[in-house]
């Protein structure tokens, strides 16, 4: 059963790597139209979805038990897989408050979150599930 989630979280990690590159693409433009913004925002959705399903899946592997999204980055911060868990948190509130809700005011508060913010605390997870792919090979 490990085999299976060992294969699962390096190919979530996979899925969001694709979306973690859309993203990083929107973040480094210097200023976005309105369409540019949603989709800004949208792959930060994605991303962010797939950010704790990589997290959930790599501590089932480790043994843990993870129910939700929070349980997810709860247990991460505390296995130190991510720094700064009460803006994981306050980020997947911005992602439940945008998969919701659209209001321009608030697409652009979350703009500039997510290239201030969000961004690097995925980059960090990036970089982090970069190197424990590598340790697979």
């Amino acid at each position: 059963m490990s085999d299976y989630y060992e294969v699962r979280w390096a190919q979530r990690f996979q899925n969001f790597e694709r979306a973690f590159l859309l993203l990083q693409q929107t973040v480094n433009m210097p200023s976005l139209s309105v369409i540019e913004r949603a989709g800004m925002i949208q792959f930060f959705e994605m991303s962010f979805e797939l950010a704790w399903k990589v997290l959930k899946d790599y501590q089932e592997l480790e043994g843990f038990i993870i129910k939700s999204p929070r349980d997810a980055i709860k247990q991460a911060f505390q296995y130190q897989l991510i720094e700064d868990g009460g803006l994981w948190l306050e980020a997947l509130k911005d992602r439940n408050l945008t998969v919701h809700t659209y209001q321009e005011q608030t697409a652009k508060d979350v703009e500039e979150k997510i290239k201030l913010q969000y961004y690097p605390l995925l980059h960090a997870l990036y970089e982090t599930f970069t190197a424990k792919l590598a340790e697979l090979k």
